[in-house]
């Protein structure tokens, strides 16, 4: 692997670990994905005919040997420390979106926290601000 990726593929690629570690991606959290690129700014000019292309660059490495130790440390190298967050947001979102979070999903969060080194504030924020956003009457 040795294109380069964007910071806005970067950003897709920690969406995708999360929806395809429990082995199924379904459709609600592809389409959080879709829209998510199509809302947020940090998306601006991005062309969103890029997603399905990026998920699978992604899916490909994910396929090699320690593929997501290698997903975690390109993306690691490529976002600058101001999107942790972000990114970090994102996959919660995603795994937020099927209503339904498997253990899988959980430790790839774990493994995002470690790696963004995020406080526990910012995760317990991140983390309440999907809850309010996803729950049902």
């Amino acid at each position: 692997m040795n294109e380069p990726i964007s910071v806005q593929e970067a950003l897709i690629y920690v969406m995708v670990i999360v929806s395809a570690s429990d082995n199924e991606m379904t459709d609600m959290e592809l389409a959080t994905i879709g829209d998510v690129v199509k809302m947020l700014p940090v998306f601006q000019g991005y062309d969103s005919a890029r997603i399905i292309p990026a998920a699978q660059r992604c899916g490909d490495i994910l396929q090699e040997d320690d593929g997501l130790k290698l997903v975690l440390e390109l993306v690691g190298d490529v976002l600058p420390a101001k999107l942790y967050d972000t990114a970090y947001a994102l996959a919660v979102e995603v795994a937020a979106a099927d209503l339904h979070v498997e253990q899988e999903e959980l430790r790839i969060l774990q493994l995002l926290r470690d790696r963004f080194s995020l406080d526990k504030l910012t995760v317990a924020a991140i983390e309440r601000g999907a809850i309010a956003r996803h729950r049902s009457v």
